[in-house]
């Protein structure tokens, strides 16, 4: 039996994208019989045992803290991360290092691997100088933009085989010289499971948020998810007085929270429709599926940026198999997702006119909904299914395992 050690950032019980897909890529190896274990490093900000056992998986925490100047304390971090990486893997075995994004991980991923001399697969789920920029902790052009950048391409360069979500970056790694036969693509991917079935109307939770005051009940456009900058909610926000005076019994849900939480609530505030935008705060993920059950249409008007036009999100991915039907800004990770007009429907980014336009647009054409819910759920369960995109990485492992070493990385997924 395979035993794959994953090399993470950080994981479960904390929650987030990152530990979710972590999640769902371990628990579908682990049903398709490999044996699976996590070892996170540094910056997992938690108070459990140094191995915790989460939803059936294991991870090993890496314990401690370095210090001095910037570069030499991460340097010391994936130092102290390799070690314990070594050290696990002298008792447990594995035949493969499976590490993800950031590049730190990447790094003490390939110290490792190459000490123990075992292959190393990297994921990158994003360029993390480029993250830096949208959550507002980085700068384009920086000495540590810089760094960052050359130290993934360093992993990208030692690794047997790399795998990044989407084609978007994909495509950027092969623009940087780097040979496409040793890059696959591992998408985002939706457990059909958890969000294969359309969930009923929660009309007493409708009633807590004060969606149904107004009869007879208008549709609710929604977004669930973090409120990072980028994400454009100031634009939604802007877009609903356009959209009220075409339909006047419309809604906004937003669902979550995050840095611009206090910024988007006094602009809505200041709304001349501020009765028509709703706050939810942050909902355990167990209960998003309740919130979902109330929007009629999920808006996702993403900012233009490299971070968006490169990376593929996961929430429309979830939304199509919630039987929603999804309107997004027209963003290279979005159109990597969604068809216009089949799957769903894109509008210009950075415009709260057009976007007001295209949903006055799409509430007019309901008629149009079931086939596009119908292609939307057709579209997840073929091309982003966790239960079946797994097994691409399964091949990857085999033919790594193989005295050949030779790894036909799945890249036109």
């Amino acid at each position: 039996m395979t035993r794959v050690l994953h090399v993470l950032d950080h994981s479960l019980p904390l929650h987030s994208g990152y530990t979710f897909r972590t999640r769902a890529i371990m628990q579908a190896q682990r049903a398709h019989g490999l044996e699976v274990r996590g070892i996170t490093g540094f910056r997992h900000i938690g108070e459990g045992p140094p191995s915790e056992e989460v939803d059936g998986l294991v991870f090993q925490r890496t314990r401690g803290k370095t210090t001095g100047p910037a570069g030499m304390r991460e340097w010391r971090e994936v130092g102290a991360h390799a070690h314990a990486i070594v050290r696990l893997a002298r008792e447990w075995r594995p035949d493969v290092l499976h590490a993800h994004s950031p590049a730190l991980s990447g790094m003490a991923g390939l110290k490792a691997a190459r000490a123990l001399g075992v292959p190393l697969v990297y994921e990158i789920r994003a360029f993390w100088e480029d993250a830096a920029i949208g959550n507002g902790t980085g700068r384009a052009g920086s000495i540590k933009y810089r760094l960052t950048r050359e130290l993934e391409n360093h992993v990208i360069a030692g690794a047997d085989a790399v795998m990044t979500i989407c084609h978007g970056l994909r495509d950027d790694l092969i623009a940087r010289g780097f040979p496409g036969g040793h890059i696959g693509v591992m998408p985002n991917g939706v457990d059909l499971t958890l969000f294969g079935r359309p969930p009923p109307r929660d009309a007493l939770l409708a009633r807590e948020l004060k969606l149904d005051a107004k009869e007879p009940r208008g549709p609710v456009i929604g977004f669930i998810g973090s409120f990072y900058d980028y994400e454009g909610l100031d634009d939604l926000i802007a877009a609903m007085p356009s959209l009220v005076r075409e339909q006047p019994a419309a809604r906004l849900l937003l669902v979550g929270g995050g840095p611009m939480e206090a910024a988007l609530k006094a602009q809505a505030g200041a709304s001349p429709v501020a009765f028509a935008i709703h706050f939810a705060g942050r909902v355990p993920h167990d209960q998003v599926e309740r919130y979902y059950s109330l929007c009629d249409v999920m808006a996702y008007p993403r900012k233009r940026s490299r971070l968006t036009d490169l990376v593929t999100p996961l929430k429309p991915l979830e939304a199509m198999a919630q039987g929603r039907i999804v309107a997004a800004s027209d963003v290279g990770g979005h159109r990597e997702l969604i068809a216009d007009g089949l799957t769903g429907v894109l509008f210009p980014s950075d415009d709260p006119a057009a976007c007001a336009a295209s949903l006055v647009s799409l509430l007019a054409r309901g008629d149009e909904w079931p086939a596009m819910r119908d292609a939307a759920r057709a579209h997840v369960a073929a091309n982003h299914d966790w239960e079946r995109n797994v097994l691409r990485y399964q091949a990857v492992y085999q033919a790594l395992l193989q005295p050949t070493g030779k790894v036909p990385v799945p890249a036109a997924a």
